[in-house]
């Protein structure tokens, strides 16, 4: 009888032992299915989204920045060294337009107004904080387009996500 009652605990263990296998068999190829696609079909928060931006608007983008925008703003759109501190006279120093600063704060209809108008459009005490000038009637609104295309393309993905947001937050005009 001790040999029937081993022989049942042995085959019951057999058959624990054969079912937890099958089921961290299950568990183990969802993990690895949920890493794959992870790996192969998300963006990184690195990669761009290059597919949203026309190559010819970027084209334009980049000799309009290189031409009018990079002077003050930098090449590398790494903006003012020590951008974060005032000038003697009280005024800002031209922030980088990559990830570090902030345009991607803004939405789109913000940032084309202070391409178009500078500072001339907000309060008397931004003015007098900012040399930005306005580049109506020295850019088209087009080639305004294409520099804010230029600069976005830069951000990596999650900062070009949450300018998106901030630009549909944006009223509506």
């Amino acid at each position: 009888m001790r040999t029937t009652s081993r022989r049942k605990r042995r085959e019951q263990y057999q058959r624990h032992e054969r079912r937890n296998r099958i089921i961290y068999g299950i568990i183990g190829g969802i993990v690895l299915l949920a890493i794959v696609a992870m790996v192969t079909v998300l963006p990184s928060p690195n990669q761009r989204l290059r597919a949203d931006f026309e190559p010819t608007t970027l084209s334009i983008g980049e000799q309009v920045y290189v031409q009018q925008c990079a002077v003050c703003h930098g090449i590398n759109l790494e903006g003012q060294l020590n951008w974060r501190e005032g000038n003697a006279d009280g005024t800002f120093r031209a922030p980088p337009h990559d990830e570090t600063g902030h345009t991607w704060h803004h939405g789109d209809s913000y940032l084309l107004e202070r391409i178009r108008t500078g500072t001339a459009t907000m309060s008397p005490d931004m003015q007098a904080a900012s040399n930005m000038p306005g580049y109506e009637g020295i850019l088209t609104d087009e080639e305004m387009q294409a520099v804010l295309a230029y600069i976005k393309e830069a951000w990596p993905t999650d900062i070009q996500r949450s300018q998106a947001r901030a630009t549909a937050a944006e009223p509506t005009q």
